[in-house]
C-alpha cells in the first residue's frame, strides 16, 4: 500500500467527520489548537515587547554602562568631577561593541513657581549627547540646542510640568545650593520641550539642560564632568561588556551597568520569562490533551475501517500514519487560524495602541508588542512536533485492534 492510498483514506475520513459523532470533538480540538497558539504568540510578543521597551527606556536616559568616581557610585548627584582627558573618550575603542559614549553631570536643585516648589535634578549634557535616544519621548516643543555658547534652554517632564503648572516657553527660576552649603545659585531656564518617558523615577526628578551650568555652579573646569554614559550595540551582552569596561578604565574610576543600578526593575523583568514559559507549557498541554481525545475518538469510531485495512494487509504503523496524518491536518488548520488572529490583534495593538497601561506600575503608557517572525515560526514548529510526538502514544491502540473481532457483515 503506497502513500497515495493512505492520503486518500485520510481525506475520505476527514470529509466524513462532518456527519459523525466525533464532529464536535474535532471542532473543540481545532479551536483548542487555535487558542493555544494565539495565547502563546501574544504572551511572547507582549512579554518580550515589554522587556525590550523598558530596557530601551531605562538605557535611553542612563546609558547601558555608567563610568564615574567611586564617591559618586549609584548617586543621583555628581560631587567629584572626572576629567574628559581619557583614552576611552570621545571614542571608546578599547572594547568592542561600544556604540557611543557621552559626558554628563547631575546637580540637585529646586524649581520655584508662584504656586509650588519642586525638587529636581538638572542633568547637564554637552554637544556629544545623543538626543536620538530620547527624541521619541518628546511630546511637545523641541530639543535644546547645545553649542559652545551657554544656553538656558531645558526640557522638562510632563509630570513636573503638570505639578509646576508650567508650559512651553515659560521661564523657571531654579535654585542650586553652593559648594559648602553657603548660599545658593539662581538660574533661570526656558522650557523649550516637554517629554514623557513613563519612567516615573526619571520623570519625577530630572530636567535636561546645558552641562556648562553644572560646571559653573560647581566651579569645575571645561574638561571636568560628572560621569560618562556608555551605549552598547547589543544589550544582551551588557554584563560581559560591563566587566570589560571595568577592566579597561583607570582604577580610581568605577563602572556600573543599568542592570545593577536598577536591580529591582530588571529582576522584575526576569519574571516575565517565567510567566511566558508557564503560559507556553499550559497552552501546549491543553492543546495536546484535546488532540489526544480527538484522536482516540477517531480511532474508536473507525475500528471497523481499521479492521478492514489490516485484513487487506496493512501494517499497524501504516494504519497509525493515516490517523496521524489526519491529526496533523487538524493541527495545521488550528494553527493557521490561531496565527492569523494573533498577528491581526498584535498589529492592531502595535499601530493603534488600544491597550493602555499604568506607567507607575509598568513603566510604559501602552502595552508594547514585539512581532518577530522567527519566534512565531519556532512556536508553530514546536507545537506541531510536540503534538505529533504525544499523539504517537494513543495511536498505539490501533495495534490492539483485531480484524476478526471488529469486522461485521450485514
Amino acid at each position: 500500500m503506497n502513500l497515495e492510498y493512505f492520503i486518500a483514506k485520510r481525506l475520505t475520513a476527514a470529509k466524513s467527520h462532518k456527519s459523525s459523532v466525533s464532529s464536535p470533538i474535532i471542532k473543540i480540538a481545532t479551536v483548542a489548537i487555535a487558542l493555544g497558539i494565539l495565547m502563546m504568540i501574544i504572551s511572547v510578543a507582549t512579554g518580550i515587547g515589554l522587556q525590550r521597551k523598558i530596557r530601551e527606556k531605562v538605557s535611553a536616559f542612563n546609558g547601558h554602562v555608567i563610568i564615574s568616581n567611586f564617591d559618586d557610585n549609584q548617586s543621583q548627584v555628581n560631587t567629584v568631577p572626572i576629567s574628559t582627558n581619557q583614552n576611552f573618550y570621545p571614542k571608546f575603542n578599547l572594547v568592542d561593541g561600544i556604540k557611543h559614549i557621552q559626558a554628563v553631570a547631575n546637580k540637585t536643585g529646586l524649581i520655584r513657581t508662584e504656586e509650588t516648589v519642586e525638587g529636581i535634578v538638572l542633568k547637564g549634557v554637552g554637544q556629544d549627547y545623543d538626543w536620538n535616544n530620547i527624541k521619541e519621548y518628546l511630546v511637545q516643543g523641541k530639543l535644546p540646542k547645545i553649542s559652545d555658547q551657554l544656553t538656558d534652554e531645558i526640557i522638562i517632564s510632563e509630570f513636573l510640568a503638570s505639578r509646576l503648572k508650567v508650559k512651553l516657553n515659560d521661564v523657571c527660576r531654579t535654585y542650586f545650593l553652593k559648594e559648602g552649603g553657603k548660599g545658593y545659585n539662581l538660574r533661570s531656564f526656558k522650557v523649550v520641550g516637554i517629554f514623557n518617558s513613563g519612567f516615573q523615577e526619571f520623570d519625577a526628578n530630572y530636567i535636561i539642560g546645558d552641562i556648562k551650568h553644572v560646571q559653573k555652579i560647581n566651579k569645575w573646569q571645561k574638561d571636568q564632568v560628572g560621569q560618562f554614559e556608555v551605549f552598547l550595540n547589543d544589550f544582551d551582552k551588557i554584563e560581559e561588556k560591563g566587566n570589560e569596561i571595568y577592566k579597561t578604565i583607570p582604577p580610581t574610576y568605577n563602572s556600573i551597568t543599568i542592570a545593577e543600578k536598577y536591580y529591582s526593575i530588571f529582576e522584575w523583568l526576569k519574571l516575565f520569562d517565567f510567566n511566558i514559559i508557564v503560559i507556553l507549557i499550559v497552552m501546549i498541554v491543553v492543546a495536546t490533551i484535546n488532540m489526544v481525545v480527538a484522536l482516540l475518538v477517531l480511532i474508536l469510531e473507525r475500528t471497523q475501517m481499521i479492521g478492514i485495512l489490516k485484513a487487506l494487509g496493512a501494517t499497524n504503523w501504516s494504519v497509525r500514519k493515516v490517523f496521524l496524518y489526519n491529526a496533523f491536518h487538524l493541527i495545521a488548520r488550528g494553527l493557521l487560524w490561531g496565527n492569523v488572529v494573533a498577528i491581526f490583534l498584535l498589529v492592531i495593538q502595535k499601530y493603534f495602541e488600544v491597550i493602555k497601561l499604568n506607567p507607575q506600575n509598568y513603566y510604559v503608557n501602552v502595552a508594547p508588542v514585539y512581532i518577530d517572525i522567527p519566534y512565531i515560526i519556532v512556536l508553530n514548529i514546536g507545537t506541531i512536533l510536540i503534538c505529533i510526538m504525544v499523539l504517537i502514544i494513543p495511536s498505539y491502540i490501533i495495534t490492539k485492534i483485531s480484524p476478526v473481532k471488529v469486522i461485521r457483515f450485514d
